[in-house]
């Protein structure tokens, strides 16, 4: 029991004059045995009979009393053998418990707060039990069902589904980009169906179109379609495997158009100048040119590392690792702001470009991969990449020093932006792609285990706890993105009320939100994609912390994407603006909301132990793959 109760197991079965009264029987027999009456009752023929009466009824009641001395009618634990949590009495009759009065019950913990020393004031009418979060997630698996019974329908083989004019679009290089980005979804939640029917495809259609087609974006296929092949190879290698013995193909399948599609994406580096890659590479002949503008993303040269280092580790071939970590080992000798960086970078000097700071678009995954790749690593011997770690710890800190901001009138803190650099003003800008943060500083903190563990075990440092506790009001912050709107969903971008930046009228519509004040959306910033930048830093926090408001919050998202963005047909889509109702509909499911925001809403509802966090690390797009000692090799 944890030690912060104020009862123990000894308080059970003994009596204790700080929880109940002295039983009469024992007042009694005491007086009996030891007043100064003793004698005279004992002087007596009535008293000797009366002495005898008693022990042989004693006796009597010990012997037909079908308890043995340590059977099953001792009172059980809370928590051992006993699901609810309650005292209970297995039968059989204990002379003690007939004259003793019932011991004073410990209080009951709610199910997030058993064994933990954790100093949450949760309000008990929001505890739910988990028979009904296990409901809920099968709601989630239910909407994933339907989306994907919505693509099959109008668009299959497509890389994505326009649900309202119901057919398909390729934007994405025209490789099934849905197929591949849903397919360890479907894994994780036991959709067999799904897993025949994606898998099916994969192995009869995927490496021709990849022979065949034209140019694709290096990070975009990467990160969606590779990420995809390589955790569906783990997965169907690995435990979840069993489970789908004869639905698609085998593992190795996965990972021979693993390694055919990489095998084209290295143009990417091979022709490039430097050890930053080209953006785009035409597949069918293996070749690649830069953007229009010649600069590459920020993020999208350095988001490609956890999939090309799991793919040289599963197929022996260290080629891949080399060419995506000379990426990283140059940009660590590359000027920064306190470890922040500008969102572009030149393929052709290896240096960066312009001066725009910020952790939404073009600039977000760099510091999320500093972090993974580390963890993805870190429990190899020889370990050569503390370096990505001290420069994710140094860019934390610039984040705190030069971004992190309040708003006003409520103090929302928020991640603003450095539009012109470090010497202009910050801009209270903040995209919902940098909801991913919250999650990231959390993982960080703890490294995937939970808070509990890492403070009874003195892991935490002072930044740590630091940088966790502004994970949770980064959470808080995003989520009230949401609750601000009329329809409960949040806006792609929003700016925040300052002491020096503020626009009338430009409000989320709910009224009743305490942070109306606070949020501004313009116009051309209310869409809504169902992204899932918001929903995977729940779910990393309650993993971490426990908390069940996390949990609540990610329902209360869920209900408002079925809401307002299920289509009867089949399918699910964007919105134009989340500030009225009934929102106007974009006619667009990106592969996203199978790949991961659906995926991250099931495992908020569902047990730890499913893809544990000390375990694996979750690409950009929700794609799990194993940390180093936890890797199957078939």
């Amino acid at each position: 029991m944890s030690s912060s109760l104020p009862y123990s197991v000894k308080d059970v079965h003994y009596d204790n004059a700080k929880f109940r009264q002295r039983s009469y029987f024992k007042v009694m027999t005491q007086n009996l045995l030891t007043g100064s009456r003793k004698r005279d009752y004992l002087s007596c023929s009535t008293g000797k009979f009366l002495v005898l009466l008693l022990i042989f009824g004693l006796a009597y009641l010990l012997l037909t009393s079908t308890t043995p001395v340590h059977g099953p009618n001792r009172v059980a634990k809370v928590g051992e053998n006993n699901e609810k949590g309650e005292f209970k009495n297995n039968g059989g009759i204990n002379f003690r418990n007939l004259w003793r009065r019932a011991p004073r019950l410990p209080p009951r913990l709610p199910p997030d707060e058993k064994g933990s020393n954790t100093s949450y004031h949760f309000d008990p009418n929001t505890l739910i039990s988990e028979s009904l979060w296990i409901s809920r997630q099968q709601k989630v698996k239910d909407a994933f069902i339907h989306a994907w019974s919505g693509y099959k329908r109008y668009a299959m083989g497509y890389d994505e589904l326009m649900p309202l004019s119901q057919h398909g679009t390729d934007g994405l290089g025209g490789l099934g980009a849905t197929v591949v980005d849903a397919l360890d979804t479907a894994m994780i939640m036991g959709a067999s169906d799904i897993v025949s029917e994606a898998g099916s495809w994969v192995e009869k259609h995927l490496l021709d179109r990849i022979k065949e087609k034209g140019q694709v974006n290096l990070f975009e296929t990467t990160i969606r379609v590779l990420g995809g092949l390589l955790s569906a190879y783990h997965l169907r290698a690995g435990e979840y495997g069993k489970r789908f013995e004869n639905e698609g193909p085998k593992p190795a399948v996965y990972l021979e158009i693993a390694k055919n599609l990489a095998d084209r994406l290295l143009s990417a580096f091979t022709s490039s100048p430097t050890a930053i890659p080209l953006c785009d590479v035409v597949l069918k002949d293996s070749s690649a040119h830069a953007a229009p503008g010649g600069s590459s993303s920020t993020s999208e040269v350095s988001t490609l590392q956890l999939e090309f280092n799991y793919l040289s580790t599963v197929s022996g071939d260290p080629k891949y690792s080399i060419a995506a970590m000379k990426v990283l080992e140059h940009m660590k000798s590359l000027p920064k702001v306190e470890g922040l960086v500008p969102i572009y970078i030149s393929p052709q000097t290896g240096q960066f470009s312009g001066e725009t700071i910020r952790l939404g678009s073009r600039g977000d995954s760099y510091y999320e991969y500093l972090l993974k790749v580390w963890l993805q690593k870190r429990r190899r011997e020889n370990n050569n990449f503390t370096y990505l770690h001290d420069m994710y710890e140094e860019a934390m800190k610039g984040v705190k020093h030069l971004l992190v901001r309040k708003s006003v009138p409520n103090g929302l803190v928020f991640v603003g932006e450095l539009p012109y650099g470090s010497d202009s003003s910050i801009s209270p800008k903040m995209d919902h792609l940098v909801c991913f943060l919250s999650g990231t500083l959390a993982l960080g903190a703890t490294k995937g285990i939970t808070k509990e563990e890492a403070m009874s075990k003195s892991l935490l440092s002072f930044d740590d706890l630091e940088n966790l506790n502004l994970a949770e009001d980064l959470a808080k912050t995003c989520y009230e993105m949401y609750e601000v709107t009329s329809t409960g969903l949040a806006p792609e971008i929003v700016y925040f009320h300052t002491e020096e930046y503020s626009e009338q009228g430009l409000d989320g519509g709910n009224k009743n939100s305490k942070y109306i004040g606070d949020i501004i959306i313009k116009p051309l910033d209310r869409h809504n994609l169902m992204r899932p930048e918001t929903v995977e830093s729940l779910f990393v926090l309650y993993r971490i912390t426990g908390n069940p408001k996390y949990r609540a919050w990610g329902w209360e998202i869920f209900e408002a994407f079925e809401r307002h963005t299920k289509v009867s047909s089949g399918g699910y889509t964007s919105l134009d603006d989340v500030t009225t109702v009934p929102p106007r509909r974009r006619d667009k499911m990106e592969t996203f909301f199978l790949g991961e925001t659906l995926k991250y809403l099931y495992l908020l509802f569902g047990d730890s132990s499913t893809i544990p966090l000390d375990k694996y690390v979750f690409n950009t797009e929700a794609h799990p793959l194993p940390i180093e000692g936890n890797i199957q090799i078939k």
